[in-house]
């Protein structure tokens, strides 16, 4: 089963209090969004391989430790998802970005896809799939899904704030595939929104309704 990890460090959820908040501008909305991101890119590369190599200071030569091993890749589900993108890139300037587009039909709450855009060395790199928000599971789960499709097996989930119903789904459709959130809150309502959540990410994000 894939792993959940809350990322709860004070900073994150201090900041989060304020993404939640109405009364929000878009500006600081976006800011936050992308400050948040930049704080969870700290968690999810935590297990990132090292190599030592032999450095000359000032002082003396000495081994020190580099990053080796896979190159990132982050796929931001559009639209919402490319807040979160500038934030991690202050930490992993060489990722590459991919794009995935899917819009939820707000009838049958289910993802149709309308565009992907993945660099050419993607299925050798971790993909790192964001999207501020984890409700039905639905849009997550096909994005994956594509991405396996086109032959990336190392994915990571990373989401601002989820439903318990989106982090089952994913976990039961993509068993292999980590999930890292900042908050998991109570539920989805009837309309599949998640409660408390922060209202609809891409609307605030952008200023539309």
């Amino acid at each position: 089963m894939s792993k959940l990890v809350i990322c709860d460090h004070p900073l994150i959820q201090h900041k989060l209090t304020f993404i939640r908040n109405k009364d929000t501008n878009t500006k600081d909305f976006r800011e936050l969004v992308d400050e948040v991101a930049t704080l969870m890119a700290y968690e999810i590369t935590r297990d990132i391989p090292l190599e030592t190599i032999t450095v000359q200071t000032p002082v003396a030569e000495t081994p020190s430790k580099v990053v080796s091993g896979r190159m990132l890749g982050l796929v931001p589900i559009l639209r919402a998802g490319l807040g979160m993108v500038e934030g991690i890139l202050k930490l992993i300037p060489a990722a590459k970005v991919g794009h995935i587009g899917l819009f939820r039909d707000h009838e049958t709450l289910q993802p149709t896809e309308y565009y992907i855009n993945l660099p050419t060395d993607a299925p050798n790199r971790l993909l790192v799939v964001v999207d501020p928000m984890l409700a039905t599971g639905g849009s997550a789960i096909a994005a994956i899904t594509a991405l396996k499709k086109r032959d990336c097996e190392h994915i990571k989930l990373m989401c601002l704030i989820a439903a318990p119903e989106g982090v089952k789904a994913v976990q039961e459709a993509h068993p292999d595939i980590d999930i890292y959130i900042a908050a998991l809150d109570e539920c989805l309502n009837e309309k599949g929104y998640i409660v408390p959540g922060l209202g609809d990410a891409g609307d605030r994000m952008f200023g539309t309704n």
